[in-house]
């Protein structure tokens, strides 16, 4: 998964109160025809991430250091536990080594989310607020796993019973962003593999 659906998560999970996204009058009505449009919406996204991916990212250079890395922490941790001092002496003499490396790869990732984080801010925020209600698709039980108000993917039983809230009467019911999060996350691994793209975490 790309790091800009994290970030565009954690911002609404910390200001979804305080303005929830979506719209009193959606261009798109309808229940069903909006959890499919927005299941789009999160597809279209993940295979516009994947190809900026494949164009400005070396995929075999970081699958070798993805592999290089591994295989060092777990020889490490291996030593460790047998506690093999002499061993694990020797592997940490590559540690600065390794740690360039790490951050070589970071700095793989960070390039793409560069060009196409504006993007998914501007669709997010602008876009798909005008064309979807509030709330796009129906849960048979609550998703908020998480205690208290700070994390809600669905309405709960005391929003739905309050009049002046955009859950009212539609207990249990998926936030527009909490759908396409979820989404977009269900379909970016396979995305992934089918163009052979990754994230290198």
């Amino acid at each position: 998964m790309d790091f800009n659906f994290i970030l565009l998560f954690l911002h609404d999970s910390l200001t979804e109160g305080r303005h929830a996204l979506g719209s009193d009058d959606p261009i798109i009505q309808g229940l069903i025809l909006s959890m499919f449009c927005v299941t789009g919406f999160g597809i279209i996204l993940n295979l516009f991430n994947a190809g900026v991916r494949k164009k400005m990212v070396d995929q075999v250079k970081l699958k070798r250091i993805m592999k290089e890395t591994r295989a060092w922490q777990k020889e490490r941790m291996r030593a460790m536990r047998s506690k093999d001092l002499e061993k694990t002496a020797e592997l940490n003499k590559k540690s600065s080594y390794m740690n360039k490396m790490s951050m070589e790869m970071m700095q793989m990732n960070m390039r793409p989310m560069m060009i196409t984080f504006v993007p998914l801010i501007l669709i997010f925020y602008l876009v798909l607020p005008q064309l979807f209600s509030y709330t796009v698709a129906i849960s048979p039980i609550p998703l908020n796993v998480i205690p208290g108000d700070f994390f809600t993917l669905t309405c709960t039983t005391i929003q739905a019973a309050d009049p002046d809230h955009i859950c009212f009467g539609k207990e249990n019911s998926i936030y527009l962003w909490a759908w396409y999060f979820l989404s977009s996350i269900a379909f970016s691994g396979m995305i992934m593999k089918l163009t052979k793209t990754t994230m290198g975490t």
